[in-house]
């Protein structure tokens, strides 16, 4: 019997169990950090040889030198061409809609000319060179490669890094293949806190990049956290997340396995039901007890749903999207009848996953928007991995003389009332 929270919003101590639920303990570990920080700290005094070195600790992977954990383009071709045809066409599909979705993202330069002759706009650049953190061996996904490379690629990142370990030797293919189907520039088989400060700090062999994107272990969070500055990050990702809102009239095997679909990643991960309804909320519990035995992963799932996961009667739909609201979930299925309109009141949500038939397993694969999402209630302020993360902007401004006169005066008035007479001056030199 799986031992899974059961609550209702009427329960006068609701909010204090929602809380609770939601809770979770994101700070890094000191130990972690401490060896982090170390890592960090050597690969940037000794570049390639440090990486060397943790690699061959870490991984069981001796080189001589770091040329040697660079993946040729061949190599990557030879992967993908080497794939089953069914798993090769799945690739290529999905790495399409993925770039077509995200086509639509790219910003546009744009400036506008005021009457006095004065240019105002915005210059929009990609950025020059990104980091790929893959995880890699048994923990290899070769979906989140497209979700990281394609939008960079889309952006128009000149040059794309990924690193991904190769634990003992072990190559995941597909995972090359999906580099192969990206236009990835170079592959290094490094990981960990190691490969974060290759990226960072740039070393012999491996060049410095711009950004690092990609998801990876505790190790890989806590070196993300600690370069940022040094170069940009996409995220500082917590455990996967799943909300699923049901007016009752879904089959309950499916909501049951949507459920599964988050649980399954790790023994952190949450899953959520909001029901309108007791009855049904009965039968999806029933649905996990009959299919939890089937699951290959069924230990992790059923740790998942036992600490983090649990059942909720709502009163209504617009009960249930208050509260979703509040979780800001990372994924957010709507299993209504009418869910375009639902979605209109969802304002904190990673990806909104509208209808019965939209599972959360088609977006993390193949529908096309991206599966690099905010988690830990952090959509309230924060979005979708993107375009637009690829991209930067720059002000245009370009002032004619005659709306020097006029902004001239502006910024000495403003300018002396903060006290900074340079500033009052160099804009009272361009007055007639």
């Amino acid at each position: 019997m799986l031992n899974i929270k059961r609550y209702s919003t009427s329960q006068p101590d609701f909010q204090a169990r929602l809380t609770d639920l939601l809770a979770f303990e994101g700070a890094q570990d000191e130990s972690i950090d401490n060896v982090v920080a170390g890592i960090l700290h050597d690969v940037k005094a000794r570049g390639d040889a440090a990486v060397l070195e943790y690699t061959k600790r870490f991984d069981q992977l001796d080189a001589a030198s770091a040329t040697e954990l660079e993946l040729s383009q061949p190599r990557l071709k030879q992967a993908l061409d080497n794939l089953p045809a069914a798993q090769r066409e799945a690739l290529q599909q999905a790495a399409e809609r993925v770039r077509v979705y995200h086509e639509k993202q790219l910003m546009q330069s744009w400036n506008y000319t005021e009457a006095d002759g004065t240019m105002l706009g915005q210059q929009v650049t990609a950025l020059d060179r990104v980091g790929l953190y893959v995880p890699g061996g048994k923990a290899a996904y070769p979906s989140s490669v497209l979700m990281n490379a394609i939008p960079a690629k889309v952006a128009g990142v000149k040059e794309l890094i990924m690193v991904v370990p190769t634990p003992g030797g072990l190559v995941n293919e597909l995972v090359l293949a999906a580099a192969a189907v990206c236009g990835v520039d170079r592959v290094f088989t490094i990981g960990g806190a190691q490969a974060v400060g290759a990226l960072a700090y740039g070393t012999q062999t491996v060049p410095q990049v711009d950004k690092i994107v990609g998801p990876g272990n505790a190790y890989v969070a806590a070196a993300k956290r600690r370069v940022f500055g040094v170069v940009g990050i996409d995220m500082v990702a917590g455990p996967s997340e799943i909300l699923v809102i049901c007016d009752g009239k879904t089959d309950p095997d499916w909501i049951a396995m949507d459920l599964f679909s988050q649980a399954e990643h790790d023994e952190l991960a949450q899953s959520i039901l909001l029901a309108t309804d007791a009855a049904f909320i009965d039968a999806v519990q029933a649905s996990i007890e009959k299919l939890l035995p089937q699951m290959p992963r069924q230990e992790i799932i059923r740790t998942a749903l036992e600490s983090r996961g649990a059942l909720i009667q709502v009163k209504d739909l617009d009960e249930a999207a208050e509260i979703a609201n509040y979780i800001s979930p990372e994924h957010l299925e709507l299993s209504i009848e009418d869910p375009v309109t639902m979605a209109k009141k969802i304002k904190h949500a990673g990806a909104i996953f509208m209808g019965r038939q939209t599972c959360e397993a088609l977006g993390d694969y193949c529908a096309g928007p991206n599966h690099v999402l905010p988690t830990s209630r952090t959509a309230r302020f924060s979005s979708p991995l993107g375009v637009y993360d690829f991209q930067k902007r720059s002000s245009l401004i370009m002032v004619s003389e005659a709306g020097a006169q006029v902004l001239g005066k502006i910024s000495m008035v403003l300018a002396e009332g903060e006290g900074l007479q340079a500033h009052a001056r160099s804009a009272g030199y361009r007055l007639r």
